[in-house]
């Protein structure tokens, strides 16, 4: 078995450590999706650089309005909210009202309306959003800018976000805590089965908001010409997204948010679930685009100077809004405040807030900020418990909701499975779109770096160019008397794990010409250096969002590169056949590979997810395979659809594994199995097919098997 180890420690098999033009190669990944981006929202900002007439604008916001519906919606029917009054507080100057409410049938949304005293007409109402807090709105900061909104004549309605408060979405009553983490967790694991269905976190949080409007519009104390909506952070969030979705909010002053991508993709990166929608890039969206589609509107953005939502992004996005506001001679309507603070909530935004609220919702007053002394979390609190999920028997989570969604998908590909394996082409097509595959356009000849006599065989060093500025390093192994054919060994700890582990020297001694590469994402293109708080056990998903806003897929990115891999062994070493080994979550980019280049004549998968159902049905998934999911896939197909395209050539699945990571074993992953079977069956190539489970022992006998 060789040794990976050269001296001082350095491993032998590094190819591009140490050339200074890919010395950052460890962020490949994100610097092409980032490429990707930069590049299409240039063509979105010279579009909107040329408009420059009211009807042009006009023209835009419907267009906007139509994007933004198909990147969310469809949104569910509207249900009655069964709204209920479960205790009601009287504090000095206004009454409390704790308030629980169903947005859709069975998910309930608790909130709290404050209600000044002494009311002579019908007030105007401001929807109150929390950012990632524990409590939401309970919080004492956000209690603070409620409580002076209250104070000065405005009803104010605050609810509780999914995974905040008390809808704590994976809630341990042992722990009193999430089992996934915090508020930003909460929403990027359920997020991602949410993507994979093709719907979003955002959709179930804009559609609570909808509701809320309606719920304020039941109220005989509301002007309904007079609704705001406000809130910071991930309140920020939900305020700019709810306010372009939802006509009747008149004002509205998202907080501590607003930027645009070109600069959060430079800096913070993606943030979590709710925050990125399907395709929001390649689609042509940008943050100025969720206040534009509301102008004329009054509309305002609370900014700060340090804040990890790059102010000079604030500030871009400010100026081109203005230009809309211009041309419906309502310049007055729009502008930002700034203050010199990081990502907080302080006095001088507070009270720019109020002024905001006071002028355009016609409630004028002293816009002072006020020393209020917060309520203590009982008063606020909406179920017996404080968790909706312990004290309501049955009550619909994002999880349940989005298990709906899954199982309307699996439905419909178990009709469409009828026509296979005829109608296999329009899978192909449907994972090319959504895993956004390209087939490489330009051929590069690889760059050599050094060699290492092994005996009877020699192991090359090279590196390629990929996509965009990054290259590929790989390890090409070759034997003295080959036999014409070569493997693609992809490994996930990259291609010196592979030179070590024995594969890669089991292949060469039986005259196979093995190349063995670093995808992105992985060995020296792994993005160990890359910060973000979207991380789940240790599960990067920043990057992942990324590639969802770009109309990319990771998956995609790198079966890409296996394409570009192939190429250069036809074309370099001109062998007569090439077939392709995969291990654990390195099996889907060869998969995709496989079912969009016919060139791979046997594919063998150790350890392979058995389909991205597997992921979706099961509440506690492994964040393990988050790369090798496609958002909007099951729509489409799945797995086992692209496994069944492979045939008749010959596929071998070692050890399939479910979403959890744990071996395939009951009925319904079978079934994963059976469409498979069924397809290779159809085609006369059952014999092309093993399906090998509980193989522990010494996997070169299933090689051995498999090149026979």
């Amino acid at each position: 078995m060789m040794t990976s180890t050269g001296i001082y420690g350095q491993n032998k098999f590094d190819v591009i450590g140490n050339w200074h033009q890919f010395s950052d190669a460890s962020n490949s990944l994100y610097h092409y999706l980032a490429d990707q981006a930069y590049i299409q929202l240039a063509k979105r900002d010279s579009i909107v650089s040329h408009i420059h007439t009211l009807p042009d604008w006009e023209q835009r916001q419907q267009w906007v309005r139509r994007t933004l519906m198909n990147m969310v919606g469809p949104f569910p029917e509207k249900t009655p909210l069964h709204a209920k009054i479960m205790k009601t507080i009287k504090e000095d100057g206004y009454t409390i009202e704790n308030i629980l409410y169903e947005s859709q049938p069975g998910f309930y949304v608790t909130s709290s309306l404050f209600i000044p005293n002494g009311l002579k007409r019908k007030a105007p109402a401001i929807i109150y959003c929390s950012g990632h807090v524990i409590g939401a709105y309970r919080s004492d900061i956000y209690q603070h800018g409620i409580l002076n909104l209250v104070k000065k004549g405005f009803i104010v309605f605050a609810f509780d976000p999914v995974g905040e408060g008390e809808r704590i979405q994976y809630y341990d009553p042992k722990t009193d805590k999430s089992t996934v983490g915090g508020m930003t967790q909460e929403h990027s694991y359920a997020g991602a089965q949410a993507f994979i269905t093709g719907s979003s976190q955002a959709r179930y949080e804009i559609w609570d908001g909808i509701r809320a409007v309606d719920y304020l519009l039941t109220r005989k104390e509301v002007d309904p010409s007079r609704i705001g909506i406000t809130g910071g952070s991930g309140g920020g969030t939900q305020t700019a997204y709810i306010a372009a979705f939802d006509h009747r909010i008149y004002a509205a002053a998202p907080e501590r948010y607003i930027t645009n991508f070109t600069r959060l993709i430079q800096a913070a990166g993606p943030q979590d679930a709710e925050q990125n929608l399907f395709h929001e890039i390649s689609s042509g969206i940008d943050h100025p685009d969720l206040l534009e589609v509301r102008a004329p509107k009054p509309t305002m953005m609370i900014t700060a100077s340090r804040d990890f939502f790059p102010i000079q992004g604030s500030i871009e996005t400010a100026k081109e809004v203005s230009r809309i506001f211009k041309a419906y001679g309502k310049s007055s309507n729009f502008y930002r405040v700034e203050a010199d603070t990081t990502h907080a909530f302080i006095k001088k935004n507070r009270e720019a807030m109020y002024a905001f609220f006071q002028k355009y919702l016609d409630n004028p007053g002293d816009s002072e900020d006020l020393d209020i002394k917060p309520l203590p979390d009982e008063d606020l609190q909406v179920v017996s418990t404080g968790q909706v999920v312990t004290a309501i028997k049955g009550a619909e989570t994002v999880f349940s909701l989005n298990l709906k969604d899954a199982e309307r998908c699996e439905n419909r590909l178990q009709s469409l499975r009828k026509d296979y394996p005829e109608d296999l082409s329009k899978v192909l097509k449907a994972a090319k779109a959504l895993s956004g595959y390209e087939k490489p356009a330009a051929y590069h000849s690889p760059v050599f770096t050094g060699r290492y006599d092994e005996g009877d065989y020699v192991i090359e060093k090279y590196f390629v160019k990929g996509e965009g500025n990054d290259v590929i390093p790989y390890l090409l192994a070759i034997p003295d008397k080959p036999n014409g054919k070569a493997v693609i060994c992809l490994n996930p700890k990259g291609k010196s794990e592979e030179a070590s582990n024995g594969d890669m020297e089991w292949f060469v001694r039986n005259g196979f010409t093995v190349l063995a590469p670093d995808l992105p994402g992985v060995g020296e293109l792994g993005n160990d250096n890359y910060k973000s708080n979207s991380f789940i056990d240790s599960k990067l998903y920043s990057i992942w969002y990324l590639s969802i806003l770009t109309g990319k897929s990771i998956v995609g990115v790198r079966a890409e590169d296996v394409v570009r891999l192939i190429n250069i062994l036809k074309k370099e070493r001109h062998v007569k056949e090439i077939y392709g080994l995969a291990r654990e979550t390195m099996c889907a980019p060869m998969l995709y590979a496989a079912a969009f280049d016919p060139t791979l004549k046997r594919i063998c998968l150790i350890s392979p997810l058995s389909s991205y159902r597997s992921i979706v049905m099961d509440r506690f998934y492994s964040p393990h395979f988050l790369y090798s999911t496609v958002a909007g896939s099951l729509n489409a197909y799945d797995l086992p659809d692209l496994e069944a395209s492979i045939s008749p050539r010959r596929l071998m699945l070692v050890n399939m594994v479910n979403g959890q990571g744990k071996p395939v074993n009951n009925k319904s992953e079978d079934e994963d199995i059976s469409v498979i079977e069924n397809a290779y069956h159809t085609s006369g190539a059952s014999s092309q097919l093993d399906v090998i489970s509980g193989e522990n022992g010494n996997i070169h006998h299933c090689f051995s098997i498999w090149i026979k």
